[in-house]
């Protein structure tokens, strides 16, 4: 069953090229996921304060065939899809005058946050039916290229304005993140991205930011001082033929 939210795209969700953020694209996604759990009385607060329990996103790959400006009116639609074992799958679709400007699938487990340990599928029922999964021209796992040259693009500390009630990075920080260590970001358009969250980064942590271009994106991993991965992504990207101003 899917369901879906209204929203309208804030001015402070665009970017320096008056379009919508890949982040912001993935909270809209990621708040119709959270309403329909709300909605269907089982909050997040409540899933982790009286249960115990927490979603974590494993990946996630979101395609984006149109761009959002400030004041669209979009619909987002969420639904469960086929789901086993200790992989809970959830899609997404962005439309904007009945088209479809953004598609998204993602994997998602359910931690038992008292038990440090992955709750079973058959273990945690949602009260709504699920529907057909969808099926995103992006990987569906990132494998980091080793043919390919790799570079230090940086580094990022993990800061107040990244972290959520669970204490670490929020997944939806990630893709701006990246767009801050692709070169000339300014001239190229994201047309989506493929992000394997592997560990927490944790607030006050550095990580090192490693950077692989390929023909239509980039490829990156973020690794924090003791060598943990904590990330792999690909970025799909391509050059604009109109500059920012």
């Amino acid at each position: 069953m899917k369901y879906t939210h209204h929203f309208q795209v804030k001015w402070h969700d665009t970017d320096a090229n008056r379009e919508v953020r890949p982040s912001q694209i993935l909270m809209y996604m990621q708040e119709t996921a959270n309403l329909q759990l709300k909605f269907s009385g089982i909050p997040l607060d409540d899933l982790r304060d009286k249960h115990g329990l927490g979603f974590l996103l494993s990946r996630i790959s979101v395609r984006i065939y149109e761009p959002l400006y400030a004041h669209d009116e979009i619909d987002v639609q969420t639904w469960i899809c086929d789901s086993r074992g200790l992989s809970f799958n959830r899609c997404f679709c962005i439309l904007k005058d009945g088209r479809t400007v953004a598609e998204a699938y993602s994997v998602w487990a359910l931690m038992d946050l008292r038990e440090r340990r992955l709750v079973k599928v058959n273990d945690f029922r949602f009260e709504f039916p699920g529907d057909d999964p969808l099926d995103i021209d992006l990987p569906r796992r990132v494998h980091f290229p080793s043919m390919l040259q790799v570079e230090i693009a940086g580094e990022r500390t993990i800061r107040y304005c990244d972290i959520d009630y669970n204490g670490h990075m929020n997944n939806t920080r990630y893709p701006d993140m990246l767009c801050d260590f692709v070169p000339e970001i300014f001239s190229k358009r994201v047309l989506g991205f493929t992000l394997s969250y592997l560990h927490e980064a944790t607030y006050g942590h550095t990580l090192k930011v490693e950077r692989a271009q390929q023909e239509g994106g980039y490829w990156f991993r973020t690794t924090d001082s003791d060598g943990t991965v904590c990330l792999e992504a690909y970025l799909l990207t391509e050059e604009r033929n109109e500059l920012v101003k």
